[in-house]
């Protein structure tokens, strides 16, 4: 399966769209470098298209996203009757294709992922998108396109254009949705069980046997997937988490540094300072204090 992955934000946005009823004997037009994604989702009929080497014969309940770099074109006329929606949309974003489902992730990544708690920082994801799949309900992706097509009426309206976004961004999901029906794989399961008990627990003393009791996984096991996942042992997430939520605490309260260390599971006020320094390279008082007025 080829794969899009587009980096968010920024999130892809709808440029125009429409419906088409084409007779049989009609070909799907040829172009180059359309500069926009072209989205293609069949209802009646099929579309057999051409990108560069591939070939897609796209039947009702289908959907296929061309690219905007790429030469794409009819391979066969439609045999029948075919319908189909057409959206153009684009990302400011970076996007690539791949081949292959991603089931290593970089280590830049993986340390983004952990930390993705990072406060007053926009965190980026990656979403994935199928380039040929069959819908998972296709009445539903028949009811958003058609909504937004509808929109397209008074989309001089700024409200209406919003609306279209927000339709477009449902039909995102649901591409999205019918790649992901496979589920994660085991190794990413266990990794993100393991980090929410942990975000949810985050100010109680854990050890690594209560954390594999919790979940029914080994805690080397555990260790092995958060490392593959997040690029960080348990116990390195568990208290690169605690200090995010002390920097918040920082930040938003009065609470005195010891106090703060205890809210966010640390015994002692040393321990908490040295650790918070360690990961921030500062005190949290001077953390603080970089704030503050005056």
């Amino acid at each position: 399966m080829t794969i899009l992955y587009m980096t968010i934000p920024p999130l892809p946005h709808y440029i125009i769209g429409g419906y088409t009823i084409a007779p049989a004997g009609r070909k799907h037009p040829s172009r180059r470098n359309i500069e926009v994604f072209d989205l293609l989702v069949v209802t009646r009929g099929c579309l057999y298209i051409g990108e560069e080497d591939q070939h897609f014969e796209v039947s009702a309940g289908h959907a296929l996203i061309l690219r905007p770099d790429a030469y794409h074109y009819a391979t066969l006329a439609c045999q029948e009757q075919t319908a189909y929606y057409w959206v153009h949309f684009q990302t400011t974003g970076k996007w690539s294709l791949s081949d292959q489902p991603e089931t290593e992730m970089p280590a830049e990544r993986a340390k983004e992922r952990a930390l993705s708690a990072s406060i007053y920082t926009t965190q980026t994801f990656t979403k994935q998108l199928p380039q040929f799949a069959k819908l998972l309900q296709p009445s539903k992706m028949d009811s958003l396109l058609r909504q937004l097509v509808q929109l397209n009426m008074n989309d001089h309206i700024p409200s209406v254009r919003w609306k279209q976004q927000l339709a477009f961004q449902e039909v995102i999901e649901h591409l999205s949705a019918s790649m992901e029906a496979q589920g994660p794989t085991p190794s990413a399961l266990c990794a993100e069980q393991a980090a929410s008990y942990l975000r949810e627990h985050y100010r109680e003393s854990i050890t690594a046997q209560e954390l594999g009791e919790s979940i029914n996984f080994h805690p080397v096991y555990i260790a092995r997937c958060m490392q593959k996942e997040f690029g960080c042992a348990p116990f390195d997430y568990l208290m690169r988490f605690r200090i995010e939520r002390a920097k918040l605490l920082l930040l938003q309260t009065d609470l005195p540094i010891a106090r703060i260390g205890e809210e966010v599971g640390f015994n002692h006020a040393a321990y908490f300072t040295s650790c918070f320094a360690k990961y921030e390279n500062i005190s949290p008082r001077k953390y603080r204090q970089r704030f503050s007025h005056g």
